[in-house]
């Protein structure tokens, strides 16, 4: 191990303009301060850290008292600033109910940040540009690399190729777990921003994910219930667990991982129900019709009742994906895939290719088929992309650069179009039941 950390000047740069910023507006100040401090954990602990015997626990490791002086963050000053931001932006923090958690952290005295230690005790932080006595500890060089890599202050620091800041930010949200959005994210952050000068808008949204559990613990490597998402996704294909995982969640709750939900997502939902659809549809074009599409004149109810469900399916699918509901915009494509299969028990084209005064009707159907599929196939092109990519091969039909999903409109495929050959887009699994 090499005796001193190696920073490198750039790094160092985007660290101290920020709090040179801050120091000279009078946003920080010196003073001693005494209590107990986690060796582990470099922090000064407080009473709100005791478990219910009156001790620290044993995640704090060596807990000593200390008296030491340190330059602090006029957190407090901006407090009120973040509570009617809270108040006053309710998309500022998804799922809602985590805004009430943040609001009920900053009630009663609130504190002020302390943002260095002593050189002498911690040797490997960046020195503070106006003491290099003190160095900066965690916040300053941790949270602002949010804003130095997209560019801040690029130019006044040396920071050459990184993006325009301008022109990125704010992110469109920063995904964050539900264990570091208090104090970390949810106060530190948007009052560094605010003090540093960044107007409201300039605020980035907090997605707050929950945990992934088993039978309802988290997951953890000292109980051995970790699960591996590499052996998930050798079985299950990388599209396949990004699917079921991105599923059986709701954003910002918790969710229990099954064995037999993922099995089940996998056999039931992609190769019992998209896969096959797929599958089917194309086959029967291919036998029918040489794969060669032709949409005609011919209408009906049933096919009217197809294509207002694919209508209806993009907009609530932006809705949901727009308001962070991945779950549910995943559901609103899958409207159109149960609604297709429904589609072809109802139609029957395998009897009506029986029946030459069926003819058009049968062209229809197989037209109707392949584009409601081509709409699920961008509908669900965020979920599992190279699946999806396969099922437009498989269509024949590329995804045209810069197209946007609410370009999405009935007439995608044109007449006298070419299917693909047909190949099972997800393959059953046999998976052995443990007993």
């Amino acid at each position: 191990m090499p005796d001193q950390t190696v920073v490198h000047p750039n790094a160092s740069h985007a660290v101290t303009h920020p709090v040179q910023k801050l120091h000279d507006c009078g946003q920080l100040y010196k003073k001693s301060y005494g209590g107990f401090y986690s060796v582990r954990q470099e922090q000064f602990l407080t009473d709100k850290e005791r478990g219910p015997d009156g001790n620290f626990g044993e995640e704090w490791g060596e807990v000593v008292e200390l008296q030491e002086e340190n330059w602090y963050f006029r957190l407090s000053d901006h407090v009120e600033w973040l509570k009617n931001y809270i108040r006053g932006n309710p998309d500022f923090i998804y799922p809602p109910h985590r805004a009430n958690d943040v609001l009920n952290s900053l009630d009663g005295n609130a504190q002020d940040l302390c943002i260095s230690r002593p050189l002498e005790r911690l040797s490997w932080g960046i020195p503070l540009p106006f003491d290099e006595k003190f160095v900066n500890y965690v916040w300053f060089d941790a949270l602002t690399n949010y804003i130095s890599f997209a560019g801040y202050l690029a130019d006044e620091v040396g920071n050459e190729g990184l993006p325009q800041f301008e022109k990125i930010w704010p992110a469109d949200a920063e995904v964050i777990g539900k264990d570091i959005l208090v104090p970390a994210h949810a106060v530190y952050w948007p009052i560094m921003l605010h003090a540093l000068g960044f107007p409201d808008d300039q605020i980035p949204k907090l997605i707050v994910h929950g945990w992934w559990n088993v039978k309802g613990s988290k997951m953890s490597k000292s109980t051995g219930n970790v699960i591996d998402p590499n052996v998930l996704s050798d079985t299950f294909t990388p599209d396949g667990l990004r699917y079921y995982l991105m599923r059986d969640i709701a954003t910002g709750y918790d969710a229990d991982f099954s064995d037999e939900r993922i099995s089940m997502s996998y056999n039931k939902e992609l190769a019992g129900g998209l896969g096959n659809l797929l599958n089917r549809s194309i086959n029967m074009a291919q036998k029918y019709r040489a794969g060669v599409l032709t949409p005609g004149s011919y209408d009906d109810e049933i096919n009217q009742a197809l294509r207002q469900t694919v209508a209806e399916a993009t907009p609530l699918y932006l809705e949901k994906m727009n308001s962070w509901d991945i779950h549910e915009g995943i559901a609103a494509a899958w409207k159109i895939v149960t609604h297709a299969n429904a589609f072809v028990d109802s139609t029957k084209p395998f009897s009506l290719a029986k029946d030459p005064e069926q003819a058009a009707r049968l062209d229809s159907v197989l037209y109707h088929l392949a584009e409601a599929l081509t709409h699920v196939s961008v509908l669900l092109n965020p979920i599992m992309p190279t699946a999806m990519a396969t099922a437009r091969a498989q269509i024949g039909w590329t995804l045209p650069d810069e197209f946007k999903v609410s370009d999405l409109k009935w007439g995608l495929l044109s007449s006298g179009h070419q299917l693909g050959a047909p190949v099972p887009l997800f393959p059953r699994l046999e998976i052995a039941e443990e007993k």
